[in-house]
């Protein structure tokens, strides 16, 4: 599911659209088990998609730290956002909180997440990797492009593919 967002996202960035609210609410899933995004309410093109001053765009708890921070944003802002719901995902939990918007800010610009291990000690290591990297609070260290997100994704669901094959065939 995750790797059909981050291919949704690139069609969208490969156009110069930024979402700019990437969370559950807007990704719906399909009869056919498709991905939809949904909700461009907020988006803007890339050229132009810097917030005024004092206005916050998105929804705080998966707003990445260059939108609190008020800077341009890219695509890498909707990687980050869309580590937030991956981070849930897989966890159940939100990875930054807090009791007020000030708090929620604060977590997102300076503090790192639980290991999401803490709260899912079935998760991969392979996924952890590709989570840490989604939530790089570093533009350049984060992906750079939903697609090099997707692949990774889509290369883990492959491994995790073979290696269930294997172990069924061993049972048999």
């Amino acid at each position: 599911m995750t790797a059909q967002v981050c291919d949704a996202l690139a069609y969208a960035h490969n156009h110069g659209i930024v979402h700019r609210d990437i969370k559950p609410a807007n990704i719906m899933i399909l009869k056919n088990g498709l991905v939809k995004v949904t909700d461009f309410g907020i988006a803007r093109a890339t050229a132009s998609s810097k917030t005024r001053t004092g206005v916050i765009k998105g929804t705080p708890y998966y707003m990445s730290p260059e939108q609190i921070s008020g800077m341009k944003v890219d695509g890498r802002s909707d990687i980050f956002s869309l580590g937030i719901v991956f981070y849930q995902l897989l966890t159940g939990e939100l990875p930054f909180g807090g009791e007020n918007l000030a708090a929620i800010m604060y977590q997102i610009t300076t503090v790192e997440p639980e290991p999401p291990t803490k709260h899912n000690p079935k998760i991969y290591k392979a996924a952890v990797a590709i989570l840490n990297r989604a939530l790089e609070k570093s533009l350049e260290t984060r992906y750079q492009n939903a697609k090099q997100m997707g692949d990774h994704l889509r290369l883990l669901a492959q491994k995790l593919d073979e290696l269930k094959g294997k172990a069924k065939a061993q049972e048999a």
